[in-house]
């Protein structure tokens, strides 16, 4: 039988008291086995206590697209800022990426900053890394960000490709076109992370299942669906099918409580995305007897980055 690895990550590790409980909620549950942190957030340094206090595997969410810069010298003055001191933006960081608008050294200088001060909350350096809005595959990123997980020999990242997105008819076309966006940049990623000898599981989850889209029934059909597919295809030479024969998940996931302005976000407030009850919808989804049920009967264990 084949044995499934399944990495679920709570994403946005920090982003305020109340993502951070929902998502240590979820961890106590047993249906988030690791976190990504974003070390900007207004509740990182509270968020590296609870992952100290509760033993929970903790990465980087390098964010170079909401809120505010750690490091120093790029507050005031640089590349990565729009004309309010705060980073572009999710869509304004992709606009000035194209217009060449972005000095790559100055990408490099806050990737690093981030890796420092994540080693500086938590005691360690993050085991894995990736981006918030999937920054980390986009042109010119992709290079610096393999360049800094080489530099301080983080192993692993996410590759944002989901097997079966196409078909997924209930996401609305304006966001498919942009989660096909983060696709054919992954695409193009692939060989940069594999020439710098960054790893990621086999499989990625969590475009198809995100917010009012999750449900137990698609988490169980993106997962089915992934591991056919997976298993179907010829052994290649960057993902050869071992003699084990276990598979690796990833399945991303943002639960929480609802963030409650003026409190969150990392330097702006809040976003619109921390605020929304499809957070609790994700957390309330998460701890769903029948999931772990569906986990157990499927021979699915539930790890982190270090256990792959």
């Amino acid at each position: 039988m084949l044995q499934v690895k399944l990495i679920v990550t709570g994403d946005d590790f920090g982003y305020c008291p109340r993502r951070n409980q929902g998502i240590v909620d979820c961890f106590l549950a047993g249906v988030v086995s690791n976190v990504s942190l974003l070390v900007n957030g207004s509740a990182a340094a509270d968020a590296a206590k609870l992952a100290r206090r509760y033993s929970i595997p903790i990465g980087l969410h390098a964010n170079l697209s909401e809120g505010s810069p750690v490091c120093e010298v790029l507050k005031k003055d640089s590349s990565l800022l729009n004309q309010h001191g705060f980073f572009h933006g999710k869509m304004g960081f992709r606009t000035a990426l194209s217009k060449g608008l972005l000095n790559m050294s100055e990408v490099k200088q806050e990737l690093k900053a981030q890796v420092e001060l994540f080693h500086e909350l938590t005691g360690h350096l993050p085991p894995h890394m990736d981006g918030h809005q999937h920054i980390h595959v986009l042109p010119e990123v992709r290079h610096v960000f393999a360049e800094v997980l080489e530099e301080y020999g983080i192993k692993y990242t996410r590759v944002p490709i989901e097997p079966g997105l196409h078909n997924c008819d209930w996401i609305p076309p304006s966001l498919m076109d942009f989660y096909l966006g983060v696709e054919a940049d992954s695409f193009n990623t692939v060989d940069v992370f594999t020439k710098h000898g960054i790893r990621w599981p086999d499989i990625y989850i969590g475009l198809s299942t995100m917010g009012k889209n999750m449900s137990v029934s698609n988490i169980w059909s993106a997962i089915d669906t992934a591991i056919a597919e997976f298993t179907a295809k010829a052994p290649s030479p960057t993902h050869p099918l071992p003699q084990s024969r276990t598979v690796s998940i990833e399945l991303m996931v943002h639960p929480g409580y609802p963030s409650v302005p003026p409190i969150g976000g990392c330097g702006e407030g809040p976003d619109d995305f921390s605020q929304s009850w499809e957070r609790l919808h994700e957390l309330q989804t998460l701890i769903k007897p029948e999931l772990q049920s569906h986990y157990k009967a499927r021979n699915i264990q539930l790890c982190s980055f270090k256990d792959l």
